[in-house]
């Protein structure tokens, strides 16, 4: 099922970086910002995480929660977490089924070959747990979390 602005989001439990599991259900009645990304400590997910760190005193006015999910295992999400003093939570999804769900993991072109893989991707879902809005792909990973913050300090 397609991620649909206006509609439910679907739900997931997934481990964070302490092995704790979260869900969506535990954030109800929030702004919940959810970005997907392909791998801790790479170039342009370390531009993404710094840039939401960077603004988290902002963004935390607001309200929001903001979830980043990889393949990635706790370990990794705790060393890149450490090395760069990130804030939010990371969620790990091994298998990419939530990644898959959320059109996050699916057919994507690298260097001019056609493969499976985490797209770089944000759902924003809203208090009653709908879908706000879902940017299907980043391509400026460092400017993002500075869009995300304009659009939620205008609605929220």
């Amino acid at each position: 099922m397609p991620i649909t602005e206006g509609q439910p989001a679907p739900p997931f439990i997934l481990p964070d970086q302490n092995g704790d599991r979260v869900s969506l259900e535990d954030f109800r009645g929030k702004h919940v910002i959810v970005y997907f990304y392909p791998r801790d400590d790479t170039p342009g997910c370390t531009k993404e995480a710094c840039g939401f760190r960077d603004l988290w005193d902002e963004i935390q006015r607001t309200g929001t929660v903001i979830l980043g999910v990889s393949p990635d295992n706790a370990d990794a999400h705790n060393r890149f977490i450490e090395k760069y003093r990130l804030p939010m939570t990371l969620l790990c999804d091994p298998d990419k089924a939530m990644m898959t769900e959320y059109e996050a993991y699916r057919e994507k072109v690298l260097y001019g070959i056609r493969k499976l893989g985490v797209v770089r991707s944000t759902v924003w879902i809203g208090p009653d747990g709908n879908v706000i809005k879902h940017w299907k792909r980043v391509p400026q990973a460092a400017g993002h979390p500075a869009r995300i913050l304009s659009l939620l300090q205008d609605s929220v």
